[in-house]
């Protein structure tokens, strides 16, 4: 079983273009993201520039009034994880890329455990509901091998969100989490929590 892993990850690293650079990101990822680079070998490399994709084109989103501007629970964050799965099924297959989506997720939880923060806030269940939730619209938008441009799949996802096909985490105009019911959710309150009454609704909402 270990000589057939490390054949595996032999594979991977031969099929890029620099072997010493891919160690070293290789050994950088989390344990569950390795374990999905070893069992996707020739999928890893396109599955790494479609993310850094992903993170652009949401950038580019932002800057735009397309959408709310919020990249942390709200119509940004949305667009980012439809459009990185979308694609991802484009050059991967639907298989890989609800893998990957998944095995994002399960690396979310530990990296609450661990109190760190990923784009300035702690993970949470409804962060990790709302990502999985999107994830599986942004299906929706492509087929493998079927050519689509980035600029026809961000229109169509954009125009999701905006009919409230995607969910974001409720806020008031502050930018302040609240309940399903619209009471302000204190930070104190929130602590530590894995679990806790943020709100899942809309994307138009």
């Amino acid at each position: 079983m270990k000589k057939s892993v490390f054949i595996i990850v032999l594979i991977f690293l031969s099929s890029q273009i620099s072997a010493q650079s891919n160690w070293e990101k290789f050994w950088k990822l989390s344990t569950t993201h390795q374990i999905w680079v070893v069992t996707h070998p020739f999928k890893a490399k396109k599955a790494l520039e479609i993310s850094v994709e992903a993170t652009k084109v949401s950038d580019s989103v932002a800057k735009t009034d397309l959408l709310d501007k919020d990249n942390a629970g709200g119509q940004v964050d949305a667009f980012r994880h439809a459009y990185w799965t979308a694609r991802l099924q484009q050059e991967i297959g639907r298989r890989a890329a609800i893998s990957l989506g998944k095995t994002h997720e399960r690396d979310n939880y530990k990296t609450f455990k661990k109190n760190l923060t990923e784009n300035g806030i702690l993970p949470d269940n409804a962060s990790k509901e709302m990502d999985l939730f999107n994830n599986n619209v942004g299906l929706r938008f492509t087929q493998k091998g079927i050519p689509s441009s980035k600029k026809e799949i961000t229109l169509k996802i954009v125009n999701a969100i905006l009919m409230g096909d995607l969910k974001v985490i409720k806020k008031d105009t502050m930018g302040n989490y609240i309940t399903c019911d619209g009471a302000l959710i204190l930070s104190a309150a929130l602590g530590n929590s894995w679990q806790n009454k943020k709100c899942l609704i809309a994307s138009n909402k």
